[in-house]
């Protein structure tokens, strides 16, 4: 029961955030989106080769 609480409660803080995000949120630019996609697609190839070592080792 505690776990359904926990649940519940995480994704009503959830939908108020994303929900607040939306209304004050700019568009973003395509050299912006380009930047931050490349950076995150980085970011995540160092996480799954970290890991990789992580578990060979």
């Amino acid at each position: 029961m505690n776990l359904v609480t926990i649940l519940l409660v995480l994704f009503l803080v959830l939908f108020v955030v994303v929900k607040i995000a939306e209304r004050t949120s700019k568009p973003m630019s395509h050299e912006r989106q380009a930047k931050l996609s490349r950076i995150i697609l980085i970011l995540v190839g160092v996480l799954l080769i970290t890991r990789l070592i992580k578990e060979l080792l």
